[in-house]
């Protein structure tokens, strides 16, 4: 079998009434991605019309909390291949010695201790990244790097066909764009324009603000944009952090 029949193989046993849905095809390429390339867990990402850093779906919950992390934390091999352009291959020393605030969270936070990250496109959907996560780290080196390349082209070319062939207004996105993790993700931009409003800064500063609290208190972002949208907590006890 080829790369694209495994790939199409593995994409069409993800169909079941749990996976349904426009909005859920993210997810289901990352269950994809990881069976062929035969990682422990696989998430993908993308940025958005204004410049914004989006989940789009994860193999398993805990891949996708291995996505907040390093939202959280502002660095990591995602951040770097999509600035890059270029695959990065990490192990554990790797992550402790280039990214340290994000191996801390990640490394305790999930099984996880290696990453492979893929940029994907520019296409017609956007640009963005795959990640694929390994519980050993010394299996990075053992991952095909090949075939990781062709299942991100793979994903690519899925977004695309998705988004030209799909009916959706201008004003809106296209369905697999608004899944549950980019809606969660979401909340972090409504609690950012309350820190900028109710402290008087950009929306530079108030992401640096969420993320040096989180770092504080070994939460994420999101966590952190969940209580003050509660009422948990209010802008002005971030201002402690700056």
């Amino acid at each position: 079998m080829t790369i694209a029949d495994r790939f199409a193989a593995a994409l069409s046993a993800r169909s079941g009434p749990e996976l349904a849905g426009p909005e859920l095809l993210p997810v289901r390429l990352a269950q994809a991605c990881a069976v062929v390339t035969g990682v422990e867990g696989a998430g993908l990402s993308t940025v958005d019309v204004a410049g914004r850093w989006l989940p789009l779906g994860a193999s398993s919950p805990t891949a996708g909390t291995a996505e907040r992390v390093q939202f959280s934390a502002g660095e990591g091999p995602c951040t770097t291949s999509r600035a890059a352009g270029q695959p990065v291959l990490a192990a554990e020393e790797d992550l402790r010695r280039r990214w340290p605030r994000f191996a801390e969270q990640f490394l305790s936070r999930s099984p996880y201790r290696g990453v492979i990250a893929l940029p994907l496109g520019p296409a017609p959907w956007g640009s963005g990244a795959l990640d694929l996560y390994l519980t050993d780290g010394s299996a990075v080196a053992e991952v095909d790097v090949f075939t990781a390349t062709a299942v991100g082209e793979l994903v690519s070319a899925q977004l695309s066909d998705a988004t030209i062939w799909s009916t959706w207004s201008p004003g809106d996105a296209p369905g697999w764009l608004r899944g549950p993790a980019a809606r969660q993700r979401s909340r972090v931009w409504e609690a950012l324009g309350r820190v900028c409003l109710d402290l008087d800064i950009p929306t530079e500063e108030a992401l640096a603000v969420l993320r040096a609290d989180a770092a504080a208190r070994d939460r994420t972002v999101d966590e952190v944009a969940a209580e003050l949208l509660a009422g948990d907590r209010a802008p002005a006890d971030l201002a402690v952090r700056r």
